[in-house]
């Protein structure tokens, strides 16, 4: 093959590879296609690389607008690339899902916050689940600590209606707050059959024995004592850290955080009333007391949770050993971090309380509101969550995993329209007619209609608004294409106005002198648009007049800018950045 020939091939499979990943090509796979096509070229490779490297750097250099005209110019388009159809992940069948009549999965958030990305795996691998297998999928409130996790009655309904949005509406719902009397039947079961305790230790005292495997003093009292201290924490003879029951386990355990692990404890309801029942209960039981009961209960079949719970399995087992019940399959999957993402619950409490971010919505958060704001498909979520599975290990996701499956989503449903952020004025003279360009709402599916645009003639010159991050391509002398108007020659540049002649009509001419292209607006026409970007900043600038015709959470692309999520429209329009 000539040199020519192997540079246009590798410039087609760079501009494929550079679309299909954010606009960036990279070099080893833009090789390994090219020696896949032309395996002959492997004999010639030292020749090849310098070849591969400047063309990679040529079409990552260009916008995404500019590499899809690419592509769609050499027929290797019709349609977003994203658009393939692919194979939807496949979960791992669950284990011993045959020796249950039905399977039964559960999800159990605490309402002290809203959900956000460090939830999906939980819910949408439990959902899934149970879907699969044509059983059932629970939501449980666990809201049994008025005191350190705080429940808000907002965050209950926060939390439906999260679940509703993800496409995972639970079979049914049950709190725990409502289960209190049932919780104290089994806590006097234990103590009358010996196998818990009321220990009255300070804390400091029991954990010093615990850790050197001896049981406390309280340990070895028969259950006609442990009955009458349970009434006490009942009647409130005990205050709020004076007594605790206690689950028996092995005190030598390797673990001692297994050891005699405390089930119900008292809480000063005076002083931390629960938002749902007030202070109508003094004793509340703990995660592992209250979970492990639960299960039972509801008869939960598999319970999918991080593997930051496996000790939490090990103390569960003993309380169910004591009750004669089978433990519930348990799959245990790693921990799932995003890059730049802040999953911490008390840290988003504290900074929505503090003024820190403007709402449970802050663009700068990954709750699911926000996500929503921003216009990130819950089918996004799905799908990046199904791909990652319940495998053990610790996975770390970037945001540009999920904003490649939602470009997928959004990009067929996106009309395109103009957006000029932070204006500043064109002149072109030499003009010798006025122009009314049409530009197709969707490059792919024209049958949708066109945007018109009327560019008025003064005294041979025409008066546009280009955005000011286009300064660096609006430079003196320089050749541009207005994208669907006409070709320009820069020749003056200011910080307001920038000063240009008419050169040509053509795109051919525009595309042989590979010009740059930039959009524009006519001066005096547009709505005033404020983008809220991810990191909470507003950009304002002037969107075209087609954009007043949207709606409130219609999902459009602003060319050269990214995807938006419209928020509101007036007199001015709001949007939230989604991505690029």
């Amino acid at each position: 093959m000539r040199q020519e020939e192997i540079k246009e091939l590798i410039r087609k499979i760079a501009l494929q590879n550079a679309y299909k990943y954010e606009g960036k090509a990279q070099k080893k796979p833009v090789i390994g296609r090219l020696l896949a096509e032309k395996p002959e070229l492997k004999a010639v490779m030292r020749e090849v690389l310098p070849l591969v490297e400047e063309v990679v750097e040529e079409v990552n250099r260009l916008t995404l607008e500019e590499q899809r005209k690419a592509l769609e110019e050499l027929e290797l388009i019709t349609e977003a690339p994203e658009r393939e159809i692919e194979e939807e992940p496949a979960l791992p069948p669950l284990p011993n899902a045959d020796k249950y009549a039905e399977v039964r999965t559960r999800f159990s958030p605490n309402p002290d916050c809203v959900l956000h990305l460090g939830s999906a795996r939980a819910i949408i691998l439990s959902h899934e689940y149970a879907r699969m297998y044509k059983g059932k999928f629970i939501l449980r409130f666990e809201d049994t600590d008025p005191r350190l996790k705080k429940s808000a009655l907002q965050f209950y309904d926060y939390i439906r209606r999260d679940l509703e949005w993800l496409g995972c509406k639970p079979d049914a719902e049950y709190i725990q707050s409502d289960r209190i009397e049932l919780y104290y039947k089994y806590a006097e079961k234990l103590l009358e059959e010996e196998n818990a305790y009321i220990c009255t230790c300070k804390r400091e005292v029991f954990q010093k024995k615990v850790r050197a495997g001896l049981p406390c003093p309280c340990r070895d009292l028969d259950a006609d004592e442990n009955l009458r201290r349970w009434r006490w924490m009942l009647d409130g003879s005990y205050g709020e850290g004076e007594a605790v029951v206690r689950v028996k386990t092995d005190m030598e355990h390797p673990n001692p955080a297994v050891r005699d692990w405390p089930a119900l404890r008292i809480i000063d309801t005076k002083k931390h009333p629960h938002p749902r029942v007030g202070d109508k209960y003094r004793v509340w039981p703990l995660y592992n007391f209250a979970c492990g009961i639960d299960d039972h209960l509801l008869k939960i079949t598999h319970i999918i949770r991080g593997k930051e719970h496996l000790t939490n399995q090990i103390r569960q087992t003993y309380l169910y050993r004591h009750l004669g019940w089978q433990y519930p399959e348990a799959i245990h999957y790693g921990r799932l971090k995003i890059t730049r993402a802040s999953l911490s619950k008390s840290l988003i409490v504290k900074g929505v309380k503090e003024g820190l971010y403007k709402g449970w919505d802050d663009p700068r958060l990954a709750t699911f509101m926000a996500l929503r704001r921003r216009g990130i498909r819950p089918e996004a979520i799905r799908e990046l969550i199904l791909t990652v599975g319940p495998k053990p290990v610790d996975v770390t996701l970037s945001w540009k995993n999920l904003y490649a499956i939602n470009r997928k989503l959004i990009d067929p449903i996106a009309n395109r329209y103009f957006f000029i952020p932070e204006p500043v004025e064109l002149i072109v003279r030499d003009v010798e007619e006025a122009y009314t360009p049409e530009l197709p709402l969707h490059p792919d599916f024209r049958e949708r209609g066109f945007r018109k645009f009327q560019v008025k003639l003064e005294d041979g010159k025409v008066y546009l608004l280009v955005s000011k991050g286009d300064l660096k391509i609006l430079k003196e002398e320089a050749d541009v294409r207005l994208i669907g108007l006409f070709n320009i020659k820069v020749e003056s540049v200011g910080e307001t106005i920038i000063e240009a002649s008419f050169r040509s009509e053509g795109y051919e001419e525009a595309k042989k002198g590979k010009m740059p292209l930039i959009h524009w607006l006519p001066k005096g026409t547009g709505i005033p648009c404020n983008s809220v970007m991810t990191d909470g900043s507003v950009l304002k600038g002037v969107a075209e007049d087609s954009c007043r015709e949207l709606r409130v959470d219609d999902i459009v692309q602003f060319e050269r800018f990214g995807f938006v999520r419209v928020d509101k429209i007036g007199e001015d329009l709001t949007v939230y950045y989604t991505h690029r």
